[in-house]
């Protein structure tokens, strides 16, 4: 329940009482051999290591995991403590390991990391999977540093059950401004648009992201747990690593930000978390999904870099169904 004084332009999602007491009521918890109609669509809110053993098997096509990083955090109703590297490797191959089990061999993998604890991700990651890349997105956001570079960026390593896997490098392109545009001989365009905006190209993705904002309390999408990532972010892990009507996992849902853009790009979705209040927030975000599927940052099937507002903002062309019609009316910075 929230009890915060907060601002009235303050977007926050929160629960109130009796919306916590409804919404409990959806939660899964495993007690026995599930199927996979038992757990698609549902928020599991139990600890992973008791949901783990009754997981359907080669039911999974992207698995996206976020876990705590290797930091001294509290989240709501538990902490996580900062160990070294060894006990930090032993914690990821706990439970990394025994979810193969539920992975198809087509499957692909993405795990959150700082850069403290990337080198060990990677090393644990490559016992059990191919390593295609890591990405490295910028993370805008806190406190400079007086005796050290400021930390702004974050780690996510990408890797495939085998080398049949999905990547759909279209719907992943990114919208950028043009600063020197090309011209052909006859003083046209090369490679990218005029608009009344501004001039814009359409470019591939690479592995350096610097267009993402992180969730803040004037955000639709912003909850209070500690270390929520952006919509925008997953949305690109999903469709560049899914197809429509695949079944996406996050073991470590905190307040459910992959169920729910899974579910606006018309992906399948099975979340885990052991804290309640998370799993209830995850709940009220997928039911806001139902009647709005935008996501901040991802319009007309393209990624925009931030402060593009204006663009944006433009009216859109009547919506049409599928992959890539998905619209936001705002980007933050």
């Amino acid at each position: 329940m929230d009890k915060k004084r907060r601002a009235p332009r303050n977007r926050t999602i929160t629960l109130d009482e009796a919306e916590l007491a409804t919404v409990a009521k959806r939660l899964v918890r495993l007690d026995c051999p599930a199927t996979p109609t038992d757990v698609i669509g549902h928020t599991v809110c139990q600890d992973l290591f008791e949901a783990l053993p009754h997981l359907p098997s080669r039911f999974v096509d992207l698995l996206i995991v976020d876990p705590p990083y290797n930091l001294d955090k509290s989240f709501n109703s538990g902490e996580f403590t900062r160990r070294t590297d060894e006990r930090y490797a032993e914690w990821l191959d706990s439970w990394l390991e025994p979810l193969r089990r539920v992975l198809k061999s087509s499957a692909s993998i993405y795990i959150c990391c700082d850069w403290r604890c990337s080198s060990v991700v990677q090393q644990v990651g490559e016992r059990y999977f191919d390593v295609q890349n890591r990405i490295t997105w910028e993370r805008e956001k806190g406190r400079g540093a007086l005796r050290n570079w400021k930390n702004c960026s974050e780690d996510i390593w990408f890797f495939t059950a085998s080398r049949n896997y999905s990547f759909n490098v279209n719907a992943v392109k990114l919208k950028r401004r043009v600063i020197a545009p090309y011209t052909t001989d006859d003083g046209k365009p090369k490679d990218w648009d005029k608009t009344e905006s501004g001039d814009f190209r359409i470019t591939h993705p690479s592995n350096l992201w610097t267009d993402i904002s992180i969730p803040f309390w004037s955000m639709p999408e912003n909850t209070d747990h500690p270390t929520q990532k952006p919509e925008k972010l997953i949305a690109k892990l999903i469709l560049a690593s899914s197809n429509p009507g695949d079944v996406i996992l996050d073991p470590f849902l905190g307040s459910g930000t992959t169920s729910v853009v899974a579910k606006k790009l018309g992906r399948s979705y099975v979340g885990i978390e052991m804290d309640e209040m998370y799993c209830c927030l995850a709940e009220k975000r997928l039911e806001r999904a139902n009647h709005d599927d935008k996501i901040q940052g991802y319009h007309d099937g393209v990624f925009w870099e931030r402060n593009s507002l204006a663009e944006q903002n433009k009216p859109a062309a009547k919506k049409r169904t599928g992959v890539g019609q998905h619209h936001l009316l705002f980007e933050a910075d």
